[in-house]
This record gives structure tokens, sequence and C-alpha cells, in this order.
């Protein structure tokens, strides 16, 4: 296979061997199932396993796009792809045999761009909380430390990036659900703006437009070339982000910016409860001085709306979510979903959910459209970015955060402090990115986020960019 490495090269490299004659897609493809062949085994990240399709796409010819022949895998929620295996994590899906009927918008758009979906990636039950420990997959392991969770729910996605299966993997974010895999897995997790990549056909929105589909990457480069890819409005889409002024991919030159910092947790999402570890700190306060030797400014400071409680809010949208999703599915099957049939965090937020009449669902919604507003007047005043850890804690171990049926609900609270940073910015629809910048003394990666205001993904990426230059991560790998 040339000099091309499936477990060393980004996808933007891999494109380019194959543009160059150097590799053939299928070579690329045999290299990927080789590798998932060789290293799924002990983590557990790739639960349907697409070789021949995807051998048969490469025969048949693929379209000349930007990533003609690199491999990608598709996380198990979000993402259908057309007479694929489609369980969302779970036990009553998976024993249904349930496959998607056919592709998503963001599916189509990367088999446009040439790549070849090699299989489907472990998610959560539901993909509710913030490791990947379904009952009905078993746990994805993380390849820095396998006794630690890859992050969730994109978590089996974040393993496959971060073990060198593929260059790239599918993802979405619904409260952190890319940039907390990113973080425990040492890679780079971009949140777009909401309404920069289509969810449709099957979703106009997800969560009340608090979640998104996107993509975790090793490099920076293939963050925006892929954003470039998928950043593509769909009929019937409710609402779409604007426009950049040049593709993502050819970020301008930085002028100085003006940078907040905040380390401690937001009152926004956890009301205020919170204790951020020293090593998130540290995440962050490195990556401060960092940006000021690049020349930015950093200081102290950060948007009012982050001291303002939404969590209620949050757990509303959620929990009607989880409700009505059992509800979908119940339809779809023909039968009754019960407790029996999900873990009894996911059984308690449907309860809750059902509970809750229009009235304070539309309420819900009220407070958090507010706290947009209110979040975005901190840009408008002069601020370019906001610095602050991605979680609060490093990842947790395996079963860590299990549901106990003697406790519905404590699980998924603890669980609190791996989205405290994240989740404010779903809630308000900003990108936001998590970047590989620390690491433990025993190895363990600790990932920063940088947000911007709404629509200002081209901002991210050319300081990430910068940073990446600055800091490089990509020599650094597990196993």
């Amino acid at each position: 296979m040339a000099d091309v490495d499936v477990s060393e090269a980004d996808a933007t490299a891999q494109a380019a061997a194959v543009r160059a004659g150097e590799v053939t897609p299928l070579e690329l493809v045999d290299g990927a199932i080789a590798r998932i062949e060789h290293t799924n085994p002990s983590l557990n990240a790739v639960i349907h396993p697409l070789f021949d399709k995807a051998r048969a796409a490469v025969e048949a010819g693929l379209p000349d796009g930007p990533f003609r022949g690199v491999p990608i895998v598709l996380k198990d929620y979000g993402g259908r792809s057309a007479g694929d295996p489609y369980h969302e994590g779970t036990r009553f899906l998976r024993d249904a045999g349930w496959t998607a009927p056919a592709d998503d918008h963001l599916v189509s758009l990367l088999r446009r761009a040439g790549f070849v979906v090699v299989g489907r990636t472990n998610v959560p039950e539901l993909a509710t909380t913030a490791t990947t420990e379904p009952d009905a997959y078993g746990a994805t392991r993380n390849p820095w430390h396998p006794d630690r969770s890859a992050g969730g729910s994109s978590g089996g996605s974040a393993a496959a990036v971060a073990a060198g299966m593929v260059p790239v993997a599918h993802a979405s974010d619904g409260g952190g659900s890319i940039r907390i895999p990113a973080s425990a897995c040492g890679l780079v997790g971009l949140k777009p703006s909401r309404g920069r990549v289509s969810l449709g056909p099957s979703h106009g929105e997800g969560m009340g437009g608090l979640a998104v589909g996107f993509a975790l990457t090793r490099s920076v480069r293939d963050a925006a070339a892929l954003l470039d890819v998928l950043a593509v409005p769909q009929p019937g889409d409710p609402y779409t982000a604007p426009a950049p002024e040049r593709p993502f991919a050819e970020a301008g030159h930085l002028l100085p910016l003006r940078v907040g910092l905040r380390t401690d947790a937001p009152v926004m999402s956890a009301g205020g409860d919170v204790v951020v570890d020293h090593e998130g700190v540290a995440a962050a306060e490195g990556a401060a001085r960092l940006l000021e030797g690049l020349g930015h400014s950093v200081e102290r400071a950060h948007p009012g709306a982050l001291d303002v409680d939404a969590a209620g809010a949050m757990g509303t949208v959620v929990f009607t979510t989880v409700a009505r999703a059992l509800d979908h599915w119940s339809e779809r099957l023909g039968r009754a979903l019960g407790p029996e049939d999900v873990n009894a965090d996911n059984w308690a937020m449907a309860e809750a959910g059902r509970a809750t009449t229009a009235s304070a669902y539309l309420a819900a919604l009220d407070r958090i459209h507010g706290a947009r507003v209110a979040m975005a007047e901190w840009w408008e005043a002069g601020f370019d970015l906001l610095l602050t850890p991605t979680m609060a804690e490093p990842p947790p171990k395996l079963g860590e955060l299990t549901p106990d049926p003697a406790a519905p609900l404590a699980a998924s609270m603890r669980a609190v402090p791996f989205a405290t940073f994240t989740t404010p910015f779903n809630l308000t629809g900003q990108p936001a990115i998590s970047l590989p910048l620390h690491w433990t003394a025993d190895g363990l990666p600790i990932g920063v986020q940088l947000v911007a205001a709404y629509g200002r993904e081209d901002l991210l990426l050319a300081v990430a960019a910068q940073l990446e230059r600055a800091q490089p991560w990509a020599r650094r790998r597990p196993l």
C-alpha cells in the first residue's frame, strides 16, 4: 500500500494519495478493515461491520469527490445508511433486526464526497449519557486507557478514530456528544452551529434544536474540509446557519483575538454544583498561555448567561425527547415498549417526559431561547472566543455511570460533570470545538473547548489550526 498507513494518515492525506495514484481506494478500505479486525475486539468500537458492502462500493466505482476512497464509520444513532442495521444502542431494535430504509442527507453527502462506509459504531442506549456502555452491545473502551470510558454518546466513533481504524467518523452532539469523546480520546471534536448540517430527511431538528450532526477527526484540516462537504442546506430544513464567506478549508489570516477564559463550572447547565478537576483547569490555563504566546489577548471573562440556571429547561427537552423516541419505536415495532426494554434511567426520563405538559415544554423552549439571546450579547460586546475545559473531570472508569434500577437517574446525575461545559452551547446553538492540548501524567488526554459566535466556525477552525501548528498532537498515538 505504498507509504500510506490507514492507522497514521488523516483523511486529507489518504485522499491526496489516491489522487496521486500512490494508493487505490480498495487498498485504503482493505487497510481499514484489517485494522478494525485487529483492534476492534479489544475496544468494541465498531458493532456493525460492513466490509463486503464497502468493497462492493469501491468495485462499483466511487464518485470523484474530495475524499474518494477514504474509509469512514457511522455512529449508530442518526446517520442512517440504507439497508444497514440501525439500533440506537437498544436491545429492542437489535432483537428486531431493524435496518434503515434509506440514507440520511448527511450519509448521502459523505458518499458523494467519495467516502466508503466500512461499519457502524457503538452508542449508549438512546444516546442519553456521557459514556458508551449499552446493555445491547457492551462497553466501548478508551484506546488510551482501556479501563476508562471513550465518552458518549459518540464513544464508538471516537475510539475507532483514536485507535487508527479509520481517519474520521460520523458523530452527533446533543449535549456534548462530539466534544466529550474528543476530549476523552485525544481528538478534534467540532460541534457546528445549529442548522449548519442537515438532520433530514428523518428529522427536521433534534432535541428541540439542541442536537447537531458532524464528525470526529484527528486533524483540524480534516474537520474544515469535512464541514465544507456537509454544510449543504437541504429542502425542508427548519433553519440553516449563515453561509461562510469562503470555504471552511480556506480560513483567512487571524488577527489578534480577544479571548475570555472560564475554568469554574457554569451555573447554566448544572446549577453551579460541579467542582472542576485540576487537570481540566490546567488544560484550559495551558491553552490560554499558548494563545497569549501566539499574540492573542486572554482575560478571565465569560458570558453572563452562563451564570443563569437553565438545567431544568434542558432536562425538560431531554426527557420529552426520550419519551417521544420510545413512542416512535413502539409505533414502528407494533408493540408497546416497557421498562423491561430500556435501562432504568431512560425509563425514568421517558416517564418524566410523558408527565410534562405542553405548556411546560413551551416554557422550557422560551427559557432556552432567552439564554441564546443573552449568550449572543457577549460576543457582540467585543469578545471573539471563549476558552474552557471540555469536561470538568477526566473520563470515568467503565461501570461508573451504569444505571441502577434501585436509584433511577442517579447515574445520569453523576454524568453531569462530563457535560457541564458543553451543554450550554447546545442550548444556545453556537459552534464549539474540543482540542487535545493536554495529557495527564499517566497519558490520558484532556481536551480544551473553544466557543465562537453563532455561524463563526471559520474563526474556530482558524485558531484551532494555529494551535495545532504550535503544539502538534498528531504523533501521539494510543496502543
